[in-house]
């Protein structure tokens, strides 16, 4: 996966930031740093999906997965001893968001299963604050995704390689799953789709070549389109829209490319319209797409259902993000089931204190994609679950309050805050 794309800049790493198209590497981040950030990917993974070609245990792939959030935050550890973190409204909120889902937790009317999960977010709400310390507005965390998720979606590839019927089930329609590990079409579609609009931003920031991008986009664009995911090329196809329009004032070439897209995406419409409706509908009657392929059976007998004041304040505790088991398939009703009320609006402050900080940035490629990146997790909101636990959707989220932090200071992360006296030369022994 050689190229600049992953090696920071057009000719290779460049710290001084002497060349225009290469962003400084931040001074003092630790390479460990993306160890770190690999292995909060790993653990938002999950651990139910699609049969695979060598039966992989849940317990196993659990062990795997909360494995690595333990390492995750034993790493950030050492990496930061002296705990200095900086002040981040973003992991400040999910830290409010933990209240709730203890509160309801506590009841285990969902089983100790929901203890386990209030730990498990814990864990990556403690790793998050102690990566802060390294969070400056730079494009060092915007490598570390793309790098993890493309070695995600590598492992999907080699499955369809090995055993493509496996790889493709029946019992998802056709639809591209993980063969080697479970994962859905959504999981893959979001991980694809995400990484095209961030390679995407980087080669308009002339902060990789062509070439390098192509590397990564077009095999990408392959697999999601492969899962017939509507979501992922919708929150893809919006996310963009909106990142690429916050660069038209002060990028010429992402005019050209907003241009050129636009009038290649109405030829494909009009030439293309069939094909595309067929792949759109995925073979489903427009009563099962009006019905959100049964979604909206599952969000009305959640409202429908008897809460007591307790449960709709703080919820019923964090549990696998279903209702009469069946998936909710929705951010803002998982959040409601298990967080209640004051989930929701944590989540919401969530949404909006990031949004809003993005829009008061002045224009630039860290605030594209963190706009690309907001706008893709509240579009996704509406029929994909995760805004309330650990998951990709806070790591993709985590990731946009990186790119819009401060540049810190070297003093601030290098010294104490409290000045030392200076001693006389004559004084010194």
């Amino acid at each position: 996966m050689g190229g600049d794309l992953m090696r920071g800049g057009p000719s290779g790493p460049d710290t001084a930031g002497t060349r225009p198209a290469a962003e400084p590497r931040p001074a003092g981040t630790p390479k460990a740093v993306g160890i770190v950030w690999a292995l909060l990917a790993l653990n938002t993974l999950g651990s139910a999906g699609a049969k695979t070609v060598i039966p992989l245990p849940r317990s196993l792939i659990q062990m795997a997965t909360m494995g690595a959030l333990v390492a995750a935050f034993a790493l950030a550890l050492a990496l930061n001893l002296r705990l200095r973190v900086r002040a981040s409204a973003f992991v400040f909120l999910l830290t409010l968001l933990l209240v709730p889902s203890v509160i309801s937790s506590a009841n285990l009317e969902v089983g100790y299963g929901a203890l386990f999960r209030c730990t498990r977010l814990a864990l990556f709400v403690g790793t998050l604050w102690l990566l802060s310390r390294w969070w400056d507005g730079s494009l060092t965390f915007v490598r570390y995704h793309i790098r993890m998720y493309f070695a995600v979606l590598g492992s999907v590839a080699a499955g369809l390689i090995v055993a493509p019927g496996v790889a493709m089930p029946e019992y998802y329609g056709g639809r591209l799953v993980g063969a080697l590990w479970p994962l859905t079409p959504p999981q893959i579609g979001q991980y694809s789709a995400v990484i095209i609009g961030l390679t995407v931003l980087l080669l308009l920031g002339r902060r990789t070549t062509g070439a390098s991008a192509a590397v990564i986009i077009i095999p990408t664009l392959v697999l999601l389109a492969l899962t017939h995911t509507r979501t992922a090329t919708l929150g893809l196809l919006v996310g963009l829209a909106l990142a690429i329009g916050s660069l038209i004032l002060t990028s010429a070439a992402a005019r050209r490319f907003f241009t050129w897209t636009v009038l290649c995406a109405g030829v494909a419409a009009v030439a293309f319209s069939s094909a595309l409706q067929a792949w759109f509908l995925r073979g489903q009657s427009q009563e099962s797409f009006s019905n959100l392929t049964g979604r909206a059976t599952v969000w009305d007998a959640l409202l429908a259902a008897p809460r007591t004041t307790g449960e709709k304040v703080f919820g019923v505790g964090l549990g696998d993000k279903s209702f009469g088991g069946l998936p909710i398939d929705n951010s803002w009703l998982a959040a409601y089931h298990e967080q209640g009320l004051i989930g929701v609006t944590i989540v919401a402050a969530i949404i909006i204190v990031l949004g809003g900080v993005a829009l008061l940035r002045p224009p630039s490629l860290p605030r594209a994609c963190a706009l690309f990146l907001i706008s893709y997790c509240a579009i996704s909101s509406y029929t994909e679950a995760g805004l309330g636990d650990a998951s990709p959707y806070l790591l993709h989220l985590a990731l946009a309050a990186a790119l819009l932090a401060a540049p810190a200071t070297a003093t601030s992360l290098s010294t104490s805050a409290v000045p030392r006296r200076r001693i006389p030369r004559w004084d010194r022994r």
